[in-house]
């Protein structure tokens, strides 16, 4: 912890300009007291909406402080809350750029404004995807990476792979319930061959897997779909959700959309409050907890997993967060009040403890954003870290795995530009090798994986990778990016290690009010000797169209202006 104290020095010796940075600082409890004063249920906007993209760079660029980054998904409450800040510093004099996010921006949340009745029921989206992959995809996120990352776990192979779903929420009073469902499509593909099985088999310390050919997939899926409630400024949910707790954009390294949604239990601190006496000085508070299960493991089966995090503001630019999950349980170690207890307040290893007392896999995480000083509308960096064998990453920084980036949200001359990249890795320096360090564990050897997906980052175990984009805005949702990707594998894992490379360009443009469109096209070529002998590649094209319905409206009480 002296790491944080140094860090927290530095930040209010840069700080500038006292007087506005209080005022900003009020804000953030100003909107924590709207957020809670509103009291109705509301539900939490999917992680892949155009709108985190959109707040965020008006963040970015000064006119938000009170979001918190590392911390997601919000309510539209919540969001609606960032609106109405927005909204007193932006004027006729703001760039055209910056009028245009917050016109969109207000549109969408006008229910929750009070400028318009609210929405119960409501069907949000209708929407048809279609992907087709040309070549061999990699999709084996444990072992050798995925093509398509951060998909909600969606399946998919060679071939033309599709999925067609709605989202729908309904309110009443305080409480919601949402729901988002899909009928998803992929193709079949052949087995493994006997040497991967062998494998993998070896490297995860399993029985021998048998040569079972993958069959077509055509199911119906439940992604995020969850009962909740409001109640003095926690949101209480139970069901399928996604969370995204890292400021990072490519993929956070503790918890991410890259896997299906888990079944939890989850309460979420949706209005920042401040701690008593003189811890106020951290600044305003968020919190979010949960207690739930992973799917899909077999080494052993039934884990569950609970995952405790908070973020602190000390000042309006810099923002801190601390986390920490548990995966315990299990087949072979059963749930008894002393494993729970000692899952949450022991930090030495348990290794030698009985089955019955045994805490789990305990991981912790730390995560920064700040706005540079002298370019704070200009540079905004930020970092991620994951401890496997350590309470928290700043206790022993060169165990830990480390995702850092940046993003540009203006570019110098060219206004309707931004910049973004990030580097990763999971090949801690002071790490373990062969695979056995970050993303596994001696007892749970399907670790941190949900219907076979990996929970955290795209990057999986002893990898080292970089992604950059570049957007141009032609309106407050239309966008047109160019994306690279790059990862290694290490040798110590992988024989011969691994290597991939992506290029891509992806279009998202509103055609009209209610219909949304998408197109994306990737060039991926991989390297991995312990899979083909040659280098391979692959062409993945995307098309998504979104009908966004107008909603049917009644009134509630609102967020004002």
């Amino acid at each position: 912890m002296n790491s944080c104290a140094i860090l927290l020095l530095i930040v209010s010796l840069l700080s500038v300009a006292p007087n506005a940075d209080s005022q900003a600082r009020n804000a953030l409890v100003d909107s924590g007291e709207e957020v809670a004063a509103a009291g109705t249920g509301s539900p939490f906007v999917e992680l892949d909406s155009w709108v985190y993209p959109s707040i965020e760079r008006l963040a970015a660029l000064g006119y938000i402080h009170t979001a918190f980054l590392g911390q997601r998904p919000w309510t539209r409450i919540e969001c609606a809350a960032l609106v109405s800040e927005a909204g007193k510093s932006i004027t006729d004099d703001s760039p055209t750029d910056v009028r245009r996010i917050y016109s969109a921006l207000l549109a969408e949340f006008q229910p929750e404004l009070g400028g318009s009745p609210a929405i119960s029921p409501h069907i949000q989206s209708i929407y048809t995807g279609l992907t087709g992959i040309a070549g061999k995809p990699l999709n084996d996120s444990y072992h050798f990476g995925q093509t398509i990352i951060n998909n909600f776990g969606r399946p998919y192979q060679q071939g033309l792979n599709s999925f067609d779903g709605f989202s729908a929420f309904v309110t009443a009073g305080r409480f919601v319930i949402y729901t988002r469902e899909e009928f998803q499509h992929a193709p079949s593909a052949a087995a493994d061959p006997l040497p991967v099985r062998q494998f993998t088999a070896a490297i995860d310390q399993n029985p021998l897997q048998p040569g079972t050919p993958i069959a077509t997939i055509n199911r119906f899926r439940l992604l995020d779909t969850y009962a909740g409630a409001s109640l003095s400024g926690w949101e209480l949910s139970f069901g399928k959700q996604s969370l995204w707790w890292a400021p990072d954009d490519g993929g956070a390294l503790l918890i991410s959309d890259n896997a299906e949604p888990m079944y939890v239990f989850r309460a979420s601190r949706i209005a920042p409050f401040e701690l008593p006496w003189v811890l106020h000085r951290l600044g305003p508070v968020k919190m979010d907890v949960f207690f739930g299960k992973l799917s899909g493991n077999e080494f052993p089966e039934d884990p569950l997993i609970h995952g405790e995090k908070i973020t602190f503001k000390p000042t309006p630019n810099l923002e801190l967060g601390f986390s920490r999950t548990s995966e315990l349980s299990g087949v072979g170690r059963p749930l008894t009040f002393l494993s729970l207890f000692r899952s949450y307040t022991m930090f030495t290893s348990g290794a030698n403890e009985l089955p019955d007392q045994n805490p789990g896999k305990r991981t912790g995480g730390f995560d920064a954003s700040y706005r540079v000083p002298f370019l704070r509308n200009w540079l905004t960096v930020y970092g991620d870290s994951l401890s496997d064998d350590d309470p928290s990453p700043l206790a022993n920084p060169p165990r830990a795995a480390l995702s850092t980036g940046f993003y540009v949200p203006r570019l110098p001359g060219a206004p309707k530009m931004d910049l973004r990249a990030e580097a990763v890795y999971t090949d801690a320096p002071g790490g373990e090798g062969g695979g056995h360090y970050v993303y596994f564990d001696s007892f749970y050897h399907d670790l941190y994986t949900n219907e076979g997906n990996l929970i955290g980052s795209w990057i999986g175990r002893e990898g080292t990778g970089f992604q950059s984009w570049l957007t141009y805005w032609a309106g407050a949702k239309d966008s047109v990016q160019l994306g690279y990707r790059h990862a290694t594998v290490s040798k110590n894992f992988l024989p011969n290690g691994e290597s991939v490379n992506d290029v891509s360009a992806q279009v998202k443009w509103w055609l009209t009010d209610e219909i949304s469109f998408s197109a994306s096209l990737q060039y991926e070529r991989w390297f991995a000797p312990v899979l083909a002998p040659s280098p391979q590649t692959d062409w993945t094209s995307a098309v998504n169209v979104t009908f966004w319905p107008k909603p049917f409206r009644r009134w509630r009480p609102s967020i004002k202006m």
